[in-house]
């Protein structure tokens, strides 16, 4: 290689040495900034997961210690004094426990009265209010008037949920309870039928049916 193509190459790899400075001053911020906001997205996603953490092990300790508490009213005032966090699902299974603590205890105006606001809740997961309105009419059944019980199982036995056929027995047993023998036979019938009966509720069914003088099979 002759002096002056070195000179030339020197000169070339001095002008761009030059010009990758007055880039980075010009643009380096940007890379720097990048950096700084993957660093700093991934500490604070850390920084979530944990507290999460920290908070769903703090309920859970408090649900034992709860659970623990031998004397049902006790437990139920340690119940109803826990927070969810902000998360339905865990306020829903909280308020199921708080409202059997309270059956428990013999305060059924309270475990009904939990029950309720929780069936109506529109911010927790379908599930629970279903479970919530399924067992404030089983726990109820004696203080609920029959019409009311009807009622509020009306809209489970409608749906295609895993509450249909029981919400359907419920409902035929308040008909049973109102005089109303030719339609609690219908509503037991329609059971029988259902493909996703039980043996244990095929049972209870036939038997009801046979009860009330009619027959398995529609005439």
């Amino acid at each position: 290689m002759s002096e002056s193509d070195s000179f030339i190459n020197e000169v070339s790899e001095e002008v761009r040495r030059d010009r990758l400075y007055r880039l980075f001053r010009r643009y380096g911020w940007i890379a720097i900034a990048l950096v700084i906001l993957i660093v700093g997205g991934a500490s604070v996603n850390e920084w979530r997961k944990a507290t999460a953490r920290a908070e769903a092990e703090a309920l859970g300790d408090a649900l034992l210690s709860a659970f623990e508490v031998s004397d049902p009213a006790a437990r139920a005032d340690a119940l109803s004094a826990l927070d969810g966090e902000g998360n339905a699902s865990r306020s829903a299974l909280i308020a199921l426990a708080q409202a059997a603590a309270e059956a428990e205890a013999g305060n059924l105006d309270a475990s009904l009265a939990t029950l309720e606001a929780l069936s109506v809740n529109p911010g927790v997961p379908q599930v629970y209010r279903d479970v919530a309105a399924m067992k404030s009419v089983l726990a109820g059944a004696e203080v609920i008037p029959p019409e009311e019980r009807i009622q509020r199982m009306n809209g489970l036995a409608l749906a295609a949920g895993p509450f249909r056929l029981l919400a359907l027995e419920q409902i035929a047993l308040a008909e049973i309870e109102l005089g109303r023998d030719e339609a609690a036979l219908e509503t037991l019938r329609e059971i029988l039928v259902d493909a996703n009966i039980t043996e244990d509720l095929r049972r209870r069914a036939s038997q009801l049916i046979v009860a009330l003088g009619g027959s398995l099979t529609a005439t």
